[in-house]
């Protein structure tokens, strides 16, 4: 049994992870500033599944707030950090772009300390696919250079893993990063395009549907995300004796650093998803097309070979079946 830190506990995939360390027995202490970025009730109500479990504990409190952080870390002597408290979505970091600054960056400065003074295990935390900006040589590689995002939050996910590996190579504290792609599922967030999908068909409003329908996301089901970190933050990255300056390899480092995708690694048409969840509902969607939108890219597409070698686990959950169980829950939560 370990003794793990979960920053963003009250969020999506918070929630699931913390879930998953504590049907395993391991001892979690939840953090989130619950914020109103998007329906506090859904957090609070995340939480709740969470409080009735002996090995949780909740601590509410900013990332940002570097005083608590430290005074969190001399609380309690963590082994492992699974950091995925951030500010999340592409488009709100053009309306907010502060709200990415405190949180993402200032936020992550944090965790990097408090790991670095207290002799943590291993930093584990989430990136984003988004880090991948105008790359379009599919699929996106963790060996692939990601050096033009083409929104601020990814430009604070790229930051992320060049602070991480700093700490890496100067302190020896080991960390990995996830980039994520597109996930979704039961507890989702209400800002996603499946959930948005689902609440304006089931109350007869149309659907906004960018780039007219021509993009194309790697979906990747909640469970095969949990089950990925979980695996992951167990795994203590050591360095790559192979790397070499001349040839510097983005995924690793000759300190123990490591960066790991995690999709589902089968791009899905936005209309094949759209047409999945309008079967699941019942109900055609009305569809209102729109132009690409600004700091959106048309594809995702996971390269995992990294993951599946080092961990042995390879998402694969169809759409199909994820779809279904999202549905499932909105439903019942919503009572739909």
């Amino acid at each position: 049994m370990g003794r793990f830190l979960v920053t963003g506990a009250a969020g999506f995939i918070g929630f699931h992870v913390a879930k998953r360390l504590l049907e395993r027995g391991d001892d979690v202490v939840g953090l989130d500033n619950v914020n109103d970025y998007y329906d506090v009730g859904l957090k609070q109500a995340r939480l709740r599944q969470l409080a009735g479990q002996a090995r949780f504990s909740f601590v509410q409190l900013d990332v940002a707030d570097r005083a608590a952080i430290g005074a969190l870390f001399d609380q309690h002597p963590f082994e492992t950090v699974i950091h995925l408290a951030a500010q999340a979505g592409v488009r709100y970091s053009l309306e907010n772009p502060y709200a990415y600054v405190d949180s993402n960056l200032v936020g992550f400065v944090n965790l990097l300390e408090a790991c670095r003074h207290h002799r943590v295990r291993h930093l584990t935390y989430a990136s984003s696919s988004s880090v991948y900006g105008a790359n379009t040589a599919m699929p996106f590689s963790v060996h692939h250079n990601v050096d033009h995002p083409l929104s601020l939050y990814a430009a604070t996910k790229k930051a992320n893993e060049l602070m991480a590996h700093t700490y890496s190579h100067l302190y020896g504290l080991p960390t990995t990063g996830l980039r994520f792609f597109t996930v979704y599922g039961p507890w989702g967030r209400p800002d996603m395009a499946l959930f948005k999908f689902t609440r304006a068909i089931l109350r007869g409003e149309p659907i906004e549907v960018y780039n007219h329908g021509l993009m194309q996301r790697d979906f990747t089901y909640i469970d095969d995300i949990a089950e990925g970190v979980v695996r992951v933050a167990d795994l203590v990255p050591a360095g790559n004796p192979d790397w070499t300056g001349e040839r510097p390899d983005p995924g690793t480092s000759r300190s123990p650093y490591r960066i790991y995708n995690i999709g589902n690694h089968r791009p899905v048409e936005l209309m094949d998803l759209i047409a999945e969840l309008e079967q699941c509902l019942g109900r055609e969607a009305e569809k209102r097309l729109l132009p690409m939108q600004p700091g959106d890219v048309p594809a995702t597409f996971a390269d995992v070979e990294d993951l599946v070698r080092d961990t042995g686990f390879r998402p694969a959950t169809p759409v199909k079946d994820g779809v279904r169980e999202f549905v499932r829950w909105y439903r019942e939560y919503y009572k739909v």
